[in-house]
């Protein structure tokens, strides 16, 4: 039996969580992973690729490498696209995109290499059959992203569409909410596993209560999107058959619904509240987790007689001074909060606001860097021993008495 070809990708992630992806990726099948910044090069047949796609929790997308060579100047960069059969990857009816992403390139305009890429695709395409595709920068078909370092150009293929983490699991936002492969990622990272007790008390839209319940249910992510609706069904080499078959698998794996998951929510807002709830029932969970209206300050944690679990929340970090302000009066609320309702459990705070371990007031064991898009953030652990966060100050007398003794 012949080994399937072997095809060159790179899946881009959210930044401090590319081991992760990498055991995404050797899950699928992949072969020679390398991670990378914000992302992991890997190698594999395209059964792999339709795997990642997926089942990947992690991946943003997953990229197909059709060129690479050097460069020096813009038509070196043409002619590596140009070289390109694009009529044997894609059909001109197809509509078209290019995206350009540069680290330390020499070349001064990136709309202009933009223009010139897009005219090698379109070139080649007059050539072998004298039409050009056409360009639709809203809701493109075919999806062709160029990277350029300081001397390599590098040409792929987008075999996913829109990005991965738009699971297609919400209707109601919030503002600013957390994409999905990072709230995944988040609760991978602080050890949270199905049938866990899992509360995030500050949950706006739902993502990570749709996402731990997803994975409580053996959900392939990939699974929730329509057909034709993946980059790679629009290829020439689409095959339909396989892809089908893996769709089939991943589906008989799920698990069936308990009557409730271990899983609850809330927030502060009543707005958000119903947001949540709203993307809960759309999602088809909105029997199994509970989510209230509360105050984390001055409401019990969940579940009154069983065991403790994970708190993790995505609390507000301020940007005007009015906000700065208030949430230094509110840290400090809140570390008293946790010490007094939540003893026994593991709370995690992820976070861009640099003050927050300073201002709660608790012992810190672990800061995970991670980023939310550009922004720099940490994953903060706070381990809520019963009787309090911190051993007990010495009183002055056995401070004397310790000091005497050294």
């Amino acid at each position: 039996m012949s080994t399937p070809p072997s095809e060159s990708f790179f899946a881009p992630c959210p930044r401090g969580l590319e081991p992760l992806l990498a055991e995404d990726l050797h899950a699928a099948g992949a072969g020679a992973v390398k991670i990378a910044p914000g992302g992991a090069q890997f190698g594999g047949s395209w059964e792999t690729c339709y795997r990642v796609n997926l089942e990947s929790r992690i991946a943003s997308r997953v990229l197909w490498r059709v060129a690479q060579s050097a460069y020096s100047k813009e038509e070196d960069v043409y002619r590596l696209a140009h070289a390109v059969d694009w009529p044997a990857l894609f059909k001109v009816e197809r509509t078209l995109r290019v995206y350009v992403t540069a680290v330390k390139s020499p070349l001064k305009s990136l709309e202009f290499i933009t223009l010139r890429v897009k005219d090698a695709v379109c070139d080649r395409f007059r050539d072998a059959c004298g039409q050009r595709p056409s360009v639709n920068t809203a809701q493109p078909e075919v999806r062709i992203h160029l990277f350029l370092t300081a001397g390599d150009a590098t040409v792929y293929l987008d075999t996913s569409g829109e990005p991965l983490w738009q699971r297609g699991h919400k209707i109601a936002k919030v503002e600013a909410p957390l994409k999905e492969n990072l709230a995944a990622g988040i609760l991978r990272l602080i050890g949270w596993r199905p049938g866990i007790p899992l509360y995030d008390p500050m949950c706006g839209s739902g993502t990570f209560l749709i996402e731990a319940a997803h994975m409580s249910l053996g959900d392939a992510p990939g699974l929730s999107r329509e057909p034709g609706e993946f980059g790679f069904e629009r290829l020439c080499n689409f095959d339909a058959d396989l892809w089908r078959s893996l769709c089939r698998a991943a589906a008989a794996r799920r698990e069936s619904a308990p009557s409730v998951l271990p899983i609850r929510g809330a927030d502060l807002s009543a707005d958000a509240v119903a947001r949540a709830r709203q993307n809960l029932d759309y999602a088809g969970l909105g029997e199994l987790i509970e989510v209230r209206q509360g105050d984390i300050l001055t409401h019990a944690a969940p579940g009154a007689g069983e065991s403790a679990g994970i708190l993790i929340a995505n609390p507000p970090y301020g940007e005007r001074l009015g906000e700065v302000a208030e949430l230094a009066a509110f840290y400090p609320r809140l570390g008293d909060a946790l010490k007094r309702q939540y003893a026994g459990w593991d709370c995690w705070f992820f976070s861009g606001d640099t003050a927050l371990p300073r201002l709660i007031g608790l012992s810190v064991k672990r800061r995970i860097p991670l980023f939310n898009g550009p922004l720099e953030c940490r994953l903060y652990y706070f381990p809520m021993v019963a009787g309090g966060n911190r051993p007990p100050r010495p009183s002055a007398t056995q401070a004397k008495g310790q000091a005497s003794n050294e």
